[in-house]
This record gives C-alpha cells, sequence and structure tokens, in this order.
C-alpha cells in the first residue's frame, strides 16, 4: 500500500477500501451536509469508523496526527469532532484544549481504551461532548454520534427575526437559517421580551401550545446571552420515562442500575457555562421536579448512584404547553419550583390569533425548502393563500410548515395551487365559514348549556369526556389521539389512568 503524506487530510472512500488511510465521501441529492472528522493514530480505527459512519449525506474525514487534524479542523470545518485520548507522544487533553481555544463551540468526543475512563470524564470536564470506549460497540457509538451531530445542527442555526428589507424568496439557501418570522403586535412583544431578558442571567419560561416555536425563543435566548460561546443543550422531559430523564440530566455512576456499565455525564455537567433547554416540563415527576430545584437554588446535584455533590453553572430556559397552575392545584407540579423556573415568562401565540404573519411564514418556508423538495413552486396560488390563512391550524406553525412541504411536493408548476393542499380533517377550512368564530360560539353555547345545569366537577368531566371522544375519534391510536388534543403522549397517558379510560379500537 502506498504510504499517506502525512499532514494530507482526506482521500477519497471508494466502495471497497484497501488498507486504512484518511476517507472522505460527499453528499449528493441537494442535502445538508454532516461532516465529521476522526484524529486517531491507530489506522484500523481510522479505517473501521470511516467505513461505520460515512454516507451518501455525510463526510468522514480521518488522519493520524495532531498537524493533519488541526489542517483538516480549519479546512473541513467539521461539526463533530471524534478525538483519541492518547495521539503519539501528544495527550488528548491537551489537544482538546487547544481546540477549545481555537473553535469555542467546537463539539467533541473523546476515544478512549478500558481503564482510562476517568480521563474521558476529566476531559468532558474540560469541554468535551462525550465518550465512547474502546472497544467500540457500533450502537453505542452510532447513537452518540448522532446525539453529536444533532446538537452540532442547534448550535448553529441562528436564531433571529427576519431582516425587513429582505425577502426570504430573494435570499440564498445557504443564509436560511432558523428564523422567528412575523410582524404581528403579539410577535413584536415576543421579540421585545427576548432583548430584554436575553443577557440577564435568569431563568426563562416559555409557554405556548405544541408547534408555536419554543424552542427557537430558547434558541435565541442563549444567542443574545453572554453564553453564547458556550453549549445549548436540550432535553425533552416527555420523551423520556423517569429514570431514563434523571441519567440524561444528571448522568450516572457504573453500577447505579442494570445496564449502566460506565460513568455518564448528564446534560447539566455537560452544559456548564452554558444554557439547557428542559421542554415539556410539565410532563416530569416529582421526584426529578425536586432535583432541578435544588440546582436552581444552590447549583449542585448529584449523579444517579452517586455521593458526591456537583457543582454547575447553568442557565435553565424551560418551556410547556401546559396549564401549570392547574398542575399545582392538582399536586403535581411543585410550587417552589414553578416560581424557580418563571422568574420571566415568555407566552408565543398560537398562530390562529396571527394570522397576519401567515403569508411571511409561507414565503419562508416555500423558500427554505422548494430546493431540497426539487420543486419549481416559487409561491401559493391567491386561492391557496386564502385557505392557508382561514384555517383553524391546531398544530400552528409546525403543522404550516407540514402542509407547505407537502404542498411542494405535490404542486406541478411555479406555484401551489388549493388542490395541493392537505390540512388534515381536524383543521381544515370549511367552505363559506370561518372556523376559529363559529368554533368558538358552539363552544360557549355548550358550555353555557352545561353550567345551567349545574352539574358539578365540570372541569374533570368535560376532560374525561373530551379525552374518550378523541380515543374513539382516533380508533384508539394514542399518538394520533394526543397529537389531536396537542398534549403529550406520556400526559393522555396519565389522564387515561385518572379518568379509568381503556381505548376500545374498532376491527374493520
Amino acid at each position: 500500500m502506498n504510504a499517506q503524506p502525512e499532514t494530507a487530510a482526506t482521500v477519497a472512500l471508494p466502495d471497497a477500501v484497501p488498507g486504512p488511510a484518511p476517507y472522505r465521501r460527499t453528499g449528493t441529492g441537494g442535502r445538508a451536509l454532516q461532516k465529521i472528522l476522526i484524529i486517531d493514530d491507530d489506522e484500523g480505527v481510522c479505517y473501521s469508523l470511516a467505513r461505520l459512519l460515512a454516507s451518501d449525506d455525510r463526510r468522514v474525514t480521518a488522519v493520524q496526527t495532531v498537524e493533519a487534524g488541526f489542517e483538516a479542523l480549519r479546512g473541513e470545518d467539521p461539526d463533530v469532532v471524534l478525538l483519541d485520548v492518547r495521539i503519539g507522544k501528544e495527550d488528548g487533553l491537551e489537544i482538546l484544549r487547544r481546540i477549545r481555544v481555537e473553535r469555542a463551540l467546537q463539539l467533541v468526543v473523546i476515544m478512549t481504551a478500558h481503564g482510562t475512563t476517568e480521563t474521558a470524564i476529566e476531559a468532558m470536564k474540560r469541554g468535551a461532548f462525550d465518550y465512547l470506549l474502546k472497544p467500540f460497540d457500533s450502537k453505542t457509538l452510532k447513537a452518540t454520534v448522532e446525539k453529536a451531530l444533532s446538537t452540532a445542527r442547534l448550535n448553529r442555526k441562528v436564531i433571529t427575526d427576519a431582516p425587513e428589507d429582505e425577502a426570504p424568496s430573494k435570499r440564498g439557501r445557504g443564509e436560511l437559517g432558523d428564523h422567528i418570522i412575523g410582524k404581528s403586535p403579539a410577535m413584536q412583544r415576543v421579540y421585545k421580551l427576548i432583548g430584554q431578558v436575553a443577557p440577564r442571567e435568569v431563568p426563562v419560561l416559555v409557554r405556548g401550545e405544541s408547534g408555536t416555536g419554543k424552542e427557537l425563543v430558547a434558541r435565541a435566548l442563549w444567542q443574545h446571552s453572554a453564553r453564547a460561546d458556550k453549549q445549548f443543550l436540550a432535553v425533552n422531559c416527555a420523551a423520556l420515562t423517569e429514570t431514563l430523564l434523571e441519567s440524561e440530566l444528571f448522568g450516572h455512576e457504573k453500577g447505579a442500575f442494570t445496564g449502566a456499565e460506565s460513568r455518564k455525564l448528564g446534560k447539566f455537567e455537560q452544559a456548564d457555562g452554558g444554557t439547557l433547554y428542559l421542554d415539556e416540563v410539565g410532563d416530569m415527576s416529582l421526584a426529578t421536579q425536586a432535583k432541578i430545584l435544588r440546582v436552581l437554588q444552590d447549583g449542585t446535584f448529584y449523579r444517579v448512584g452517586g455521593h458526591e455533590a456537583i457543582g454547575v453553572d447553568v442557565r435553565i430556559v424551560a418551556a410547556t404547553h401546559q396549564d401549570l397552575e392547574r398542575l399545582i392545584k392538582e399536586n403535581r407540579f411543585r410550587e417552589d419550583l414553578y416560581y424557580r423556573l418563571r422568574v420571566v415568562e415568555i407566552v408565543l401565540p398560537p398562530l390562529r390569533e396571527r394570522r397576519e404573519d401567515i403569508p411571511e411564514l409561507v414565503r419562508y418556508m416555500i423558500a427554505r425548502h422548494r430546493e431540497t423538495l426539487m420543486s419549481e413552486a416559487a409561491e401559493v396560488s391567491a386561492k391557496a393563500m386564502d385557505r392557508l390563512t382561514a384555517s383553524a391550524w391546531p398544530g400552528n406553525v409546525r403543522q404550516l410548515e407540514n402542509v407547505i412541504r407537502r404542498g411542494l411536493v405535490l404542486c406541478n408548476g411555479p406555484s401551489i395551487a388549493a388542490e395541493d393542499l392537505d390540512f388534515g380533517p381536524e383543521s381544515a377550512p370549511r367552505e363559506g365559514e370561518k372556523p376559529r368564530e363559529n368554533a368558538a360560539e358552539d363552544l360557549e353555547s355548550l358550555i353555557d348549556r352545561l353550567l345551567a345545569a349545574g352539574k358539578e366537577n365540570l372541569i374533570e368531566e368535560l376532560e374525561r369526556l373530551l379525552i374518550a371522544r378523541a380515543l374513539e375519534k382516533m380508533n384508539g391510536n394514542q399518538v394520533r389521539t394526543a397529537k389531536l388534543l396537542g398534549i403529550t403522549r406520556n400526559t393522555l397517558r396519565s389522564r387515561m389512568e385518572k379518568f379509568g379510560l381503556k381505548p376500545k379500537v374498532n376491527v374493520v
């Protein structure tokens, strides 16, 4: 095999590679290219990792020296770096320090052999994103890399309101990051609050229905804060069980529970000095809430199974679509945590309350997705826009974006026609009527009749009936029912258990 130049950053990665070397595979099809840099002096490790991680939309660069690594770091601008804890005679911790000095937000995953876990933990305290133990388990390796790439995407997105004098359709696709779109009075109030609160070191509670863009606001708060050069990490509190959530947040010690084969650092330690976004805090258990409260009060916590108090400096931005005040009355959310999280509250309006922003949102979404979806459409027809502005939008901006993406795929020609739009049965506008106003009148009439009947425990009874009918409508499918109701699946299960509801599945 021909010797590779020591400073070479990359060579082509064919389908059958004759031997270990630095490799590159470029992306195709217009998809955003993910870039990974491997720095390891073991050619066999470089070869196997490159073959395992490379794909059509992912470029992997592997080098065997520190000099080549920094050359590739500057030339490739990688999303994630996989760094061996020792490169020849050089210490990986020192290499990590140099990388962080040169690129403060660079995500680095440390690779280490068995027996050197403490070194990896020390590396994470110094700014590494995570660590991998050799020999690698392919499932763990891929999961760690995917998590790092996802975090890198979050950290690279610039959140701002779109410039007034620059139409989205005229900007290049590469310049279209995530924007908080809208010039309505409700959104202007949101922008003002972000500007006032971002530089101040206080927790923020972001509230709003599902799909309104709470995470965009959280990232805007981070990017306009003094912590913008540190990590931004996000955790969905509704997506994990209590045990997994605590491990994700606080980490765990080796042997803390079945499957805990090594020590793991949680998001609080990884985000030290930065910002941690806790999505759907209303779904946390009371035990987890107590631990979050401790961090907010004195900046310390314990890893799961640990006995040593760990100090961190993290700004928390929390979000929920739930009625926390009602949860407090039901003893399902701590009142003291509520006031700790809600030093400042930012409430995002639902899309139906800022319909004047829909045309601008539509233009932005078309400009952002038309190239990726290979669509010729650059606008929507007048009739299509009328339908878009009249829709109920229970899924808010997220649902609108899905409708536009589907329209770009289905349309034939330079504009999206009304017949190219698929709203779904719950939000499609009816001919000749305004859904929002008619629905409100019907609901008010129903409430008046129920109040006149003098029925007790009316809120719980209405909630029980609503969930029961929604389950019936969705044929017992809990995922679709939760989406219809605008709540998480965990919340739906909790309500079903509370009311003793069991889904009735119709067999056709």
